[in-house]
């Protein structure tokens, strides 16, 4: 098929992939950045959060401090407070405060000026008349407040009054009977957001629909066009809703097309068939486990062994509570490959992650990962380790086993995509923590095996069913939720800094009782260095506080990001090891870090974190026989939402509860991973939680279009895929 303008097969994605700048000049393209707005298309996806009737009051007890609202609501009272003299007898600025109420909440619209302002601002702002304000939510003195908001008032029948140019434009939102509140900045003031989406709305006509009739059909959705001016330009609510409605069909539908394609891809391509083999390494390694595996374990080793046994590529993600036993499954399906004569690829999101990933299972396998090393065991298999801080001579064997097919299994970062990485047969790919690559990247590493690979995917973070479906569409996914016996309980407590200091006291104390039982403990902090302006304390400044104070004495070591490769190893092997008491570390240790004598974890500033990732650092204690206890110190106010976060957590250790409550508070892509480098979130309007109905039809109808156009000739579904696959695009950085 021929490439249409710019790339794209249909006018409307050429359309909507088109700059700002053309239409509405490039300053004011630039100030839409900070609404991550770049695009055309970008700019008509950004809707409004609500629409006001103008005689509609909005509940003020919902204002949250920060936030850049509209409100209307009726002014209950004027104060008024004259200049001051400042010292040398000039006059300072008066101050004319407006307490404005819906009936149930109040907010304090504040100006400064001189008296003839004090004077305009009390003739406009009469007690007992309605108007429209907009500004950013302030705090002070306890009470909410707007500091000079842009207001338009309203007469009795309800109407906005305009009396200027300014507040004419803002007038002008009621066109059609709605004021439509959009998200929106300092320099982008609601009422000119709207604008710009008008003077877009204007380069719409003649613009084709992207999606074929018969699938607008039986989605039962609006035109694009028609859906553009629904929601910018409404009558009513009614037919806000129906734009709004298309909208977020086109991205459920786009991802869902996206991921059936991809599906369909697999199963067309063939792999070579793994066929467990008696006799072999991984017989060997059963008998020697020194536990038992539980029942979810061995249903989902059965599954993947059943996969990779096929002529097609497994497809599979493998989803576990934290120390539910998913590095024991995805080793006894490498050592099925390597049984069969091919390799297996790990590829782990950190350093860390990958040597500890590397200690687990040469830990694991003993002599059987000791490759042709005198005295292994004929089946034994070789295991190597790539990362890109290794030195040159250990990353060149490392490269020659792998390379050979020496190596049987290798343990690697993002070091493992580099070009100069081969494999003999690489047969099978695990991807651990997928949210923190790209799809690309393991399209990467797969591209490196001669025939399609088995694939693998490895995540800690329980996800809901319907985040499932939206972003790993394209695998099969299995769970494990059983926790394997002889694992203790671990006890969480939220440690109010705020209103009791002395707990934090406490919370200190009890480190040094816990290391005096022996064991060992984490100390979390949310960034590696305070910030310019004091605003909490990072890993740096904590660990040399806590060594001249509370925890002097004990052996402190302290772990992040931006250590040298071989202190970040040496750090890792001392606390492993029994030479530390405490290591103080940031988010790196987030994940497959698993050392069974670290009892305690405390994570400083706790309210930094989000529920998911508090549930991840919690994982990291109580993988022993001894009970654990994680402290979560916060110095936020008993009421505060992200202190409510916090009880949560407390109070269930259910992974899957947690990671809804958190995809209820958060975006979809901050729950599943930092933000990918270069990468925009194809979802600004669809809802995993919300919109699970949405998303499950367009699975369906997915399926149907692979069906009609296996071949992806259709123009609007080219695209679709294309600019789902461009949006979510990024090389994965290491960002602890």
């Amino acid at each position: 098929m021929e490439t249409g303008i710019g790339g794209w097969q249909t006018k409307a994605y050429a359309l909507l992939s088109g700059s700002l700048g053309p239409v509405l000049g490039e300053r004011t393209a630039k100030e839409f950045a900070a609404l991550r707005i770049s695009s055309v298309g970008d700019l008509l996806r950004h809707v409004p959060r609500h629409y006001l009737s103008g005689t509609e009051l909005t509940e003020l007890a919902s204002l949250q401090p920060g936030e850049l609202v509209a409100v209307t609501a009726k002014v209950a009272r004027i104060d008024r407070h004259e200049p001051r003299s400042r010292p040398g007898g000039r006059p300072g600025p008066g101050r004319l405060e407006a307490v404005l109420t819906d009936g149930n909440g109040r907010l304090t619209a504040t100006f400064f000026g001189k008296s003839h302002l004090l004077e305009w601002w009390e003739r406009q702002l009469r007690a007992g008349v309605a108007g429209l304000f907009v500004g950013k939510v302030g705090v002070f003195r306890d009470q909410l407040q707007m500091s000079h908001p842009m207001f338009v008032m309203m007469d009795a029948a309800g109407r906005i009054v305009a009396n200027s140019e300014e507040k004419e434009r803002l007038a002008s939102l009621s066109s059609g009977g709605l004021v439509g509140m959009y998200p929106a900045t300092a320099k982008l003031p609601t009422w000119k957001v709207a604008e710009c989406a008008r003077l877009v709305l204007d380069t719409l006509p003649g613009m084709d629909d992207p999606w074929p009739d018969w699938l607008r059909e039986q989605a039962g959705v609006l035109g694009l066009a028609e859906a553009f001016r629904a929601v910018h330009e409404p009558q009513n609510l009614v037919e806000a809703a129906r734009g709004a409605e298309r909208l977020i069909f086109d991205e459920a539908m786009a991802t869902q097309l996206t991921m059936a394609y991809r599906r369909a891809d697999a199963a067309g391509r063939n792999a070579r068939p793994r066929v467990r083999h008696a006799g072999g390494v991984l017989d060997a390694f059963d008998a020697r486990l020194p536990f038992a595996l539980t029942s979810g374990q061995e249903q989902v080793s059965e599954a993947i062994l059943d996969d990779l046994a096929g002529e097609r590529p497994m497809q599979r993600l493998l989803q576990g509570e934290v120390g539910s036993g998913k590095t024991v499954v995805a080793l006894r399906a490498m050592l099925t490959v390597v049984d069969s004569g091919g390799q297996a690829a790990l590829l782990a999101p950190t350093e860390v992650l990958a040597a500890q990933h590397y200690a687990t299972i040469t830990g694991l396998l003993g002599d059987l990962g000791g490759g042709r090393m005198l005295g292994a065991p004929d089946v034994a298999t070789d295991v190597v380790l790539l990362t890109g801080s290794m030195p040159t001579a250990a990353k060149r064997s490392a490269l020659l086993r792998a390379a050979s097919g020496e190596a049987g299994i290798v343990i690697g970062t993002h070091a493992l995509l580099a070009d100069q990485v081969q494999f003999a047969e690489l047969g099978l790919v695990v991807i651990d923590e997928q949210h923190r690559f790209g799809v690309e990247q393991r399209a990467v590493l797969s591209g490196k095996a001669q025939v399609a690979p088995h694939v693998l995917v490895l995540t800690a973070t329980p996800i809901p069913r319907s985040v499932a479906m939206t972003v790993f569409g394209d695998l099969e996914v299995s769970t494990l939720a059983e926790l394997p016996s002889g694992r203790a309980d671990v006890s969480t407590v939220v440690v109010d800094g705020a209103t009791r200091p002395a707990w934090v006291d406490r919370a200190w104390e009890r480190v040094r009782e816990e290391v005096g039982a022996g064991r060992q403990v984490f100390v979390v902090a949310p960034r590696i260095g305070g910030t310019k302006s004091g605003d909490g304390k990072g890993v740096v400044e904590l660990a040399a506080e806590l060594a001249d104070g509370p925890l002097k004495g004990l052996r402190l070591g302290i772990l992040h990001g931006q250590l040298a490769s071989d202190a970040k190893d040496e750090a890792m092997a001392a606390f492993a090891a029994g030479r530390l008491d405490v290591l103080v570390a940031t988010t790196v240790i987030e994940v497959g870090v698993d050392v069974p004598n670290a009892t305690m974890m405390v994570v400083w500033d706790a309210d930094r974190f989000g529920i998911s990732q508090l549930h991840q650092l919690r994982g990291r204690i109580g993988r022993g026989s001894h009970p654990g206890v994680c402290l979560l110190v916060t110095h936020l106010a008993p009421d505060s939402p992200a202190r409510q976060r916090l009880d949560a957590v407390a109070a269930t250790r259910d992974g899957f509860r947690l990671a809804e409550l958190d995809l209820e508070q958060r975006r979809e892509g901050d729950v599943l991973g930092a933000t990918q480098a270069g990468s925009r979130s194809t979802l600004r309007l669809l809802r995993v939680l919300e919109h699970g109905e949405v998303i499950a039809t367009a699975r369906e109808l997915a399926i149907e279009c692979v069906r009609r156009d296996p071949e992806r000739t259709t123009p609007g579904f080219a695209d679709a895929v294309r600019a789902t696959e461009v949006l979510s695009a990024g090389d994965w950085l290491e960002h602890n």
